[in-house]
Order: structure tokens, then sequence, then C-alpha cells
């Protein structure tokens, strides 16, 4: 039906008969001439239509928006000053010989160049949604990311195994998507929130290297930009440590991206999670943006400022600064607007000082919480953020995890900011980096246990298993993260790979050995037939396309995407089923009229 794209259509091609099949994007009548912009997944070309040819004049008269029609017609070069230099085909066109409409549309709900239309008017006409060359060009650039992954990894050694998407339930961590068994009355399958227990096992198998692209399923409370279903690159590897393990995958995420859109992202530096929390209050530090934390609690002890001492006196309390440079220039209402900004993130205020001139001591200094700090804390805080006049500091005092959250968001506001973007305080496109050395547990207040930071399965340092019962605190995991501007691409770490230490591991859980058995009997088995040392590590696709694409929106970059509600505008999903299905798998609902 074709003989090219025709957004392929060249000079290479002039003089040349072609048949081309797409979508009208516009028809343009100009004064007995018509032209037709000609669109398919490749591009534009421009076709002319001349009344020469009666017939073909006629249905092209008749044309419209969306029309998907096929076009025979010669090559030529474009008339002079009518080129147009940001189409590959933008110096020729082709004359129209031959025009068959393939099947007319009716008018389209909006235009496919308009670029304001709503989330939900988009999601509701996916299919036109996906027409537009930005979704094209988005999609396109997934499958060519796709294609390089498995290049590299095949180039690597590693093969392509599929895992089960009916599995067990297990209730750590987020909710499952549960799928009832017809079979057997009462029981459930789960959706994979990841292949995790079945890479291990395929270790444990000797495959080695393994890797799979799949779906992964999570139930989670609605989020911004989350995904209930989301693509995996999943890996996993035998016989590795865990430095050759992220030098192998940093050189994977550094050829997709050269291979793929042309860049070179450079090395990652290596930080540790406890230097990453110190110095940016964030376990995927932005390093784009050139401020830091200053450290300031041991200061703040004996000030008069109940806020600042409260919170250096407190177990849990942190005080830090934040030199913004140049931030002297910012009005009070900008300051203001990030006073409330930080309360988003439990902050209940933001204190600070501008520094009008950094050698007259304390009477340089502009702020209402001056008067109630000692002369030493404000010579420490002029000193160690280095402050100099016509500078700004930002100060966050209150439980680590809010000061963490608060200030640290701060800091990426700031920087990029149109202010901050004006006084330097951005620099580089892409800033990647490990950070790795994660605690192994957090505990949780609420249920009085330790809960794990990754996953049960992650293995802690050497040394390190002897605290696993005494001080599960202590205990650092071989785990890392690799992130890219601010964005966590992916994580990972080397497995437990012997028995005992995985049930050490499930008892600081508080897993006993009768429910150990009962929810991972399959894996504790497999352990003990001589697994290998093993690890791997788990990207999201999905983000790391966004981040190639400049996306704002996961939606951007998958093709039927659900709505924050976790909806499917276009399919109507979920929706009721009828009773006999729910008879067949033993169901009765309990509220069977749908919540308004």
């Amino acid at each position: 039906m074709r003989t090219t794209y025709c957004g392929l259509v060249t000079e290479a091609l002039l003089g040349q008969t072609v048949t081309l099949c797409g979508w009208v994007n516009r028809r343009r009548d100009h004064g007995g001439v018509i032209f037709v912009d000609l669109r398919d997944r490749e591009g534009y070309v421009q076709v002319v239509c001349d009344p020469d040819r009666p017939d073909m004049f006629k249905a092209a008269e008749g044309l419209r928006n969306e029309f998907c029609i096929q076009v025979k017609g010669l090559v030529r070069a474009r008339p002079e000053g009518t080129t147009n230099e940001s189409l590959k085909s933008g110096k020729i066109e082709v004359l129209c010989q031959e025009l068959t409409v393939l099947n007319p549309s009716v008018t389209p709900p909006f235009q496919l160049d308009d670029e304001n239309l709503s989330e939900t008017t988009r999601l509701v006409h996916r299919v036109l949604d996906l027409r537009r060359p930005y979704m094209q060009k988005n999609l396109m650039l997934r499958y060519k990311v796709t294609m390089e992954v498995r290049k590299f990894l095949d180039a690597n050694g590693f093969v392509d195994i599929e895992t089960p998407m009916l599995t067990k339930s297990t209730p750590e961590g987020a909710r499952d998507y549960l799928v009832p068994s017809r079979v057997h009355d009462g029981m459930f399958f789960a959706l994979p929130q990841s292949p995790q227990l079945f890479k291990q096992l395929l270790m444990m198998a000797g495959f080695d290297r393994y890797y799979q692209i799949t779906k992964c399923f999570r139930d989670e409370d609605l989020r911004a930009d989350r995904q209930p279903e989301f693509t995996q690159i999943d890996v996993e590897t035998s016989f590795l440590t865990e430095e050759e393990i992220r030098t192998m995958f940093e050189g994977m995420i550094r050829t997709v991206f050269k291979n793929a859109i042309g860049v070179e992202i450079g090395a990652f530096p290596v930080m540790k999670y406890t230097d990453a929390m110190r110095l940016y209050g964030s376990d995927k530090p932005d390093l784009r943006v050139k401020m830091q934390f200053t450290e300031l609690t041991d200061v703040m002890k004996d000030v008069d400022f109940k806020v600042f001492s409260g919170a250096a006196n407190s177990p849990e309390g942190r005080v830090v600064a934040l030199r913004v440079p140049g931030g002297g220039a910012m009005s009070r209402g900008e300051i203001d607007g990030y006073g409330e900004f930080v309360k988003i993130y439990g902050a209940k205020g933001l204190a600070w000082i501008k520094v009008n001139d950094a050698a007259a001591g304390r009477e340089g200094l502009q702020s209402p919480i001056v008067k109630n700090l000692h002369d030493r804390a404000i010579a420490e805080i002029v000193a160690r953020t280095g402050a100099a006049s016509g500078d700004l500091i930002f100060f966050g005092a209150d439980k680590a995890k809010v000061v963490n959250d608060a200030i640290g968001a701060l800091r990426v506001k700031v920087g990029h900011s149109e202010f901050g973007k004006a006084h330097g305080l951005i620099e580089g496109e892409w800033k990647p980096l490990w950070v790795i050395d994660f605690p192994m547990f957090e505990f949780d207040e609420e249920g009085q246990r330790w809960n794990a930071v990754h996953h049960p399965f992650t293995s802690p340092k050497e040394g390190h298993e002897d605290w696993l019962e005494t001080d599960p605190g202590r205990c650092v995991a071989k785990a890392y993260d690799a992130v890219l501007n601010g964005i966590e691409l992916g994580g990972g770490s080397v497995r437990i790979h012997r028995e005992e230490v995985q049930s050490k591991v499930f008892r600081a859980l508080k897993i006993g050995a009768e429910e150990a058995q009962l929810k991972f009997g399959f894996l504790l088995d497999a352990l003990q037939y001589g697994a290998p040392p093993h690890g791997g590590i788990a990207i999201g696709l999905d983000r790391f396309v966004m981040l190639m694409t400049g996306a704002e929106s996961l939606r951007d970059v998958i093709a039927f995407p659900k709505t924050q509600r976790a909806q499917d505008l276009l399919t109507q999903a979920p929706s009721p089923v009828d009773e006999k299905q729910l008879r067949e798998l033993h169901i009765r609902l309990r509220n069977p009229q749908p919540a308004a």
C-alpha cells in the first residue's frame, strides 16, 4: 500500500514516484491549489493537489483533519522561499497524482496541536492523543531504550526469562493486587510487585545472569505521578561483588543514554546514605543544585530561641542551615512564600537571616531571630555556612525527618526557581550518582517493630549479621540506588544467600519460624542447596524514559496509563462485573452499590 513513510521522504527521492499512507494533519486551500500536510509516525510531508486531475482534486476538496488516506505522487523540490528547515521533508513536496480516502474521520474533539488540553480529555481520547507527534516521539524513544537495554544485556551474557504473573501474596510492603481463584474456593493469587524471589530462585537454579523487562503491580495509596502498573528492567546476577554489579549497570545506563539520545552522562560518583542525608536531607539528591546543608545542632543547644534549642536538645531533633548565595536580593514576599512551602512537609515555619554585611557580625545581619541568638551561635552560623554579604540563610529546626524533608525540598525548589537559575544555583544537565550503604531497618513507632528499608532479602554488610538480633538499627545493607537529577532510576542490593542469615533477618522483623516457613518456605529450602552469592538491580523504565524526554508526567511515556485515581478513562476500568462471574469466583459483595 505504500513505498515509504511520509516523514522519510527527502531530496534523495527527487524525481521518483512514491505511494504514501497517513492522516491529514491539515488541509489548506490556496487559490485553486490544495495543500495537505500528511502525517505518519515518522513525521510530515507536504502534498500538493492541483486542479489538472479533476477526480483527484474533487477528493482533495472533501478532505478533513484525521482522514486516513493513500497518496501516489511525484517527489519534487519545493519552490524557492517555501522550504521548511524544521522538517526532514522540508525541502521537497509530493505532487499528488492519485488520492484514495481509506477511511474518513468524524470531527476530532480537539486539534492535535492544542497544547492546553486537560489530562482527562487526553486520556478519554487516548487514541487521538497518541497520534500527536509529541507522544509518537516519546513512545518511539521508549522502544529504542528497551532495544538498547536488551542489546547491552545480551552482549553481557544475560538470559531473558519470564517469571509468573500469578503468584503468592506476601502482605509485607505495598498492597498486592489480588486475583481470586475460581478453581480453589476462597484462595487468591497476587500480581507481582516485583519478580524479586523468582529471580533469586533463578540464580539458585544456576542461570547465572537473568533479565526481564516486565510489568509490576502495586495497589498503593493515591499519589501524584504513580502508576498502579509499571514496567521494570529487572536484572539479577551471580558471582559478582557489590562494586562489580554497580560498575556493570552504570555501564548499561550510560550506554543506553549515549545510544538512545546521544548524551554522555559521565561517571557516577558514590555517596553513602548517611552523607546524602547529612548534606542534602534526601537519599536521592539532585546534584545539579549547588547548595548543601550546614549542621548546627550542636551550636543551638543553649540559645534563647526555643525553636532551635528545643530541636537541638531532642534526641530526634536536628537544626540545619541552608545558605542561598545572593539570596539577600529576595523580597520578603518570596521568603514568606517559601515559609508556606515548607509547611507541606510538616515544618511549622521557616526562620531566616539576611547577611547584609558579613564582616559586621551581629550588626550586619537582618532577621527577627538574631536577638535570640548569642554571639557564639551567630559567629558559628556565619563561619560554618561560609556566608558572604548579600547571602540569605534559611534554617530548619524540628525532628530530623521533618527537617530533612522540608529543607531538602526547599533546596531543590530554590535551586530550580527563576532566582536560582539567574544566580547560578543550578548547573549541568545530567548529574548521576550511586547512593550506597543504606540502613537495613527502620523502626516503626506505631507497630513497635523493625521494618526492612529495601526488602527483607537484602544482605547485611560483612560483620553486621551479629547485630541482626541484638541491635538491628546498627545494621548497614549492601544496598544501592542509582539516582539521576534527584530522581531514583532504580535500586538493588546484594542478596542473602545463606539460610541462617535469612532466618535471622526474619526474626529481626518479628517473622517467626512458622510464619517464615508458611510465607517463604520455598526460598528458605532453596537457600540450603548451595545457593550462590548473587545480587541485582531493578530500574524503572517509565521514569528512565521520562527523564530522557523531559516529560513532566509518567503518563506521557506510557501508551495507556491510569489516572492518579488508578482508573483507565479510555476503557472505563475498573468496572462492575456481572453476578454470574462473581458466583463462579465464590465472591459475594458486601457493598454491591458503587460508592458515589
